[in-house]
């Protein structure tokens, strides 16, 4: 029975699941006060930005991240001064790193978050 306190099962279920909502949609708020993942290490890093931001877009490739994850680093290293083809070069430079399956499967996700959807494209040719 909920009793509208927290701790109960009904008050549970509506935290864990504004709780993934918050991280399926990442978040930026929820994400820096909850999993103190907002700092800025740019500066720690010693690269500059564009280079800082290039980083970042390869570690999202790598791990096969979410959409969500693709249009933020692709934001990012847009807003540093990276072209469209320096952002297209991270993938084919990490490919033999992270393997032709995350590759191809990136490629599509990378395309999406420059505004360009390759599969309405290959729809397109037939």
């Amino acid at each position: 029975m909920f009793d509208g306190n927290a701790g109960s099962p009904l008050t549970d279920t509506i935290e864990y699941q504004e709780r993934l909502r918050s991280l399926a949609l990442n978040d930026a708020c929820f994400v820096r006060s909850v999993l103190g993942m907002g700092q800025d290490t740019v500066e720690v890093s010693r690269l500059d930005p564009k280079a800082y931001a290039l980083v970042r877009l390869a570690a999202v490739l790598a791990i096969g991240a979410t959409s969500s994850s693709y249009n933020t680093r692709v934001e990012a290293a847009l807003a540093a001064g990276a072209s469209f083809d320096e952002i297209v070069g991270i993938l084919i430079a990490v490919a033999p790193e992270i393997g032709l399956g995350r590759a191809v499967s990136a490629a599509p996700e990378l395309a999406l978050a420059l505004g360009y959807d390759v599969d309405a494209a290959l729809e397109a040719v037939d």
